[in-house]
């Protein structure tokens, strides 16, 4: 497995922007497919992202599909999220997660095996 620390988060107003981003440990990032979910109060954990090994494909859950970036460095083992025209509905803790199976567009979180300890974005109207 591999070590996920995420950074970025705060509080922003409606149609602001912020950039997460998710710094991993060990040698063999890039063997990794690289995700970010969220989850906000009372809701369950819902897929926004993921880019595979060398961050040639990308793939977005439709609610960001458009406004939301991800990308990966993998000199630097780091993985982004930039997050733009945010809305309150994306007001949540949001998590980086790996996994490295053979396929690469996994969105439930069970497919993940690596997690971070996830980072507040709080969108205000």
């Amino acid at each position: 497995q591999v070590q996920l620390v995420e950074s970025g988060g705060g509080l922003v107003q409606a149609g602001g922007s912020l950039r997460l981003s998710c710094a991993a440990s060990g040698r063999t990032f890039s063997r990794y497919v690289m995700g970010w979910f969220r989850q906000a109060p009372g809701k369950e954990r819902e897929f926004v992202a993921t880019i595979s090994w060398n961050g040639g494909s990308t793939y977005y859950a439709d609610s960001v599909k458009g406004r939301f970036t991800i990308s990966r460095d993998n000199a630097k083992n780091t993985v982004y999220l930039q997050m733009n025209s945010l809305k309150p509905e994306d007001t949540a803790v949001y998590y980086c997660a790996a996994h490295d199976a053979l396929v690469f567009v996994r969105t439930s979180s069970a497919d993940f095996g690596s997690w971070g300890q996830g980072t507040q974005v709080t969108v205000s109207s």
